[in-house]
């Protein structure tokens, strides 16, 4: 139920359920014309603009607008390129609408507004395949498997708990993301250059027709710092997106070096293709495709940071749309692409089970009820467990096949060179050996708080489910917020418009 909830939610919400304007594109040019039609219409009923004087340019502006809506229509981008075009339509007296502004606070507005678009539509992207990713480990919650260290294999694991290990990371990426856009979502209108103006605006009343539910404080903060600052800030959060998706998606590759991997891309459909002369090769196409996206996106996040150190405030190298915009889009593109990486896996349990039990990722254990159970100090324990491993890999013996009796020979000797035990017994019956090096009885033994045992797997994933619905929620009610407010705004600025 969640699933298809949240995503209905969260991913149509923008397009089905909206006023008509708010499916128009929301570029430079349209923020442009909101900031003129709030003008408009605050300035008018403020006494700062001539009443009788509104409607000819309430009317010279929506022409401007409805001409830029056309498709070979002009839509320009810059203050100084819209405003001819408003003079041409309502004559010279239109630009009365500037009172108290000016290109830095009207293009930091424009700009902070679109960036804002773009975290959301970058969190929606976010939540549907953090979605996905909760379900995949819903779905594998008892499925084991290895999990490596320093590129070895490490421990026996429930693969959905590695799983929600991974969604941990993106949920507190969408958190960063959040903390981002609060900061991000205020309004720079109406602080003019950097210290405000003469002319009593009403920042606060130009803020909600916006959208924003609050105005940069200090006037020197708004164009100069916060606008140059904040896309410094998203590139560090879309960075820290795309080091968790290639970390996976590195995870995954280093299967395709076995022969005989546990874990692949289901072939067709655009995942994986084949050599062009090695008939044997299935190339992992979606995995590499997804890491370059990633690796794009981590140097356009990057170069945020580059792109600002050691400039002085004010300048404009961080704040141009277009750089921003493509920072945005390519992090949608990459958790696009990741969504698919989680739909195409397949996952093979048993063949999992087999590795397990080929190697020694289950020797900690022995250690560990030596210590839990008998009270042998655990690096004894460890020294015991190593010692095994040793001569284990020295005869080529599967765990399942470790002869008893070596063992106990092993633990003999280990306690005299370790503590000057002499015939040290092995406390561990043989049924009791055994079971201390399966895999699924590891697993289903844990105690630890957070662990993959089935009662922390249950709770890990209710908190999980619920961290995506209030992140759904979030997304809705950001959008509507603005979507509210740019319709409150279209229908006060109609009213000043002459009768047809």
């Amino acid at each position: 139920m969640f699933r298809s909830t949240l995503l209905a939610g969260a991913m149509m919400m923008c397009l089905s359920s909206l006023p008509a304007h708010s499916q128009t594109r929301r570029d430079d040019f349209f923020w442009l014309g909101e900031i003129n039609k709030a003008s408009a219409v605050i300035n008018t009923s403020e006494g700062l603009l001539d009443p009788a004087r509104a409607p000819r340019i309430a009317a010279g502006l929506q022409a401007v607008l409805d001409q830029g809506n056309r498709p070979d229509g002009k839509r320009p981008t810059l203050v100084i390129t819209f405003e001819p075009l408003l003079i041409e339509a309502a004559g010279v007296e239109a630009t009365l609408l500037h009172a108290g502004r000016s290109s830095q606070d009207m293009l930091a507005t424009v700009r902070a507004a679109m960036l804002r678009e773009g975290l959301l539509a970058l969190a929606t992207q976010l939540h549907g395949m953090a979605v996905t990713l909760v379900a995949l480990a819903e779905a594998h919650a008892g499925t084991i498997v290895p999990n490596y260290t320093n590129g070895v294999a490490a421990q026996p694991n429930s693969y959905g708990h590695a799983l929600l290990g991974h969604a941990a990371g993106f949920l507190r990426d969408a958190e960063r993301l959040q903390q981002a856009y609060a900061r991000l979502d205020r309004s720079p209108m109406g602080t003019t250059v950097l210290n405000g103006t003469s002319w009593p605006l009403n920042r606060e009343r130009m803020a909600r027709y916006l959208g924003f539910p609050a105005t940069v404080e200090n006037a020197y903060d708004a164009a100069q710092i916060l606008a140059a600052e904040m896309p410094v800030e998203v590139g560090a959060v879309v960075t820290a997106l795309a080091l968790h998706v290639g970390a996976f998606v590195e995870d995954v590759m280093t299967q395709y070096a076995q022969p005989r991997p546990w874990i692949l891309l289901r072939e067709g459909g655009g995942n994986t293709y084949v050599s062009s002369a090695m008939p044997q090769k299935r190339n992992p196409g979606l995995l590499n495709d997804t890491r370059a996206e990633a690796s794009r996106v981590i140097t356009l996040g990057v170069g945020r940071v580059i792109q600002q150190h050691n400039i002085t405030p004010g300048m404009s190298d961080t704040k141009g749309a277009g750089d921003n915009a493509a920072l945005i889009a390519g992090a949608v593109r990459m958790l696009a692409s990741f969504d698919r990486v989680l739909k195409a896996l397949v996952i093979n349990p048993e063949r999992a089970l087999e590795e397990l039990n080929s190697d020694w990722t289950a020797s900690q254990e022995v250690a560990d009820v030596l210590m839990r159970q008998y009270r042998l100090p655990f690096r004894v324990g460890h020294h015991f467990a190593s010692e095994i491993v040793s001569y284990a890999k020295e005869h080529d013996i599967r765990p399942a096949d470790f002869p008893y009796a070596e063992a106990q020979r092993i633990y003999t000797e280990t306690l005299r060179h370790e503590m000057g035990v002499q015939d040290g017994r092995l406390p561990l019956s043989e049924a009791e050996f055994r079971a201390t090096l399966d895999p699924i009885a590891i697993i289903r033994n844990r105690a630890t708080a957070g662990g993959p045992q089935p009662t922390e797997m249950a709770r890990m994933l209710h908190n999980a489910k619920q961290r995506l619905e209030a992140d759904a929620q979030w997304i809705a009610a950001s959008r509507a917020r603005i979507d509210g407010a740019l319709a409150e705004l279209d229908r006060d600025f109609a009213a000043l418009l002459p009768p047809r």
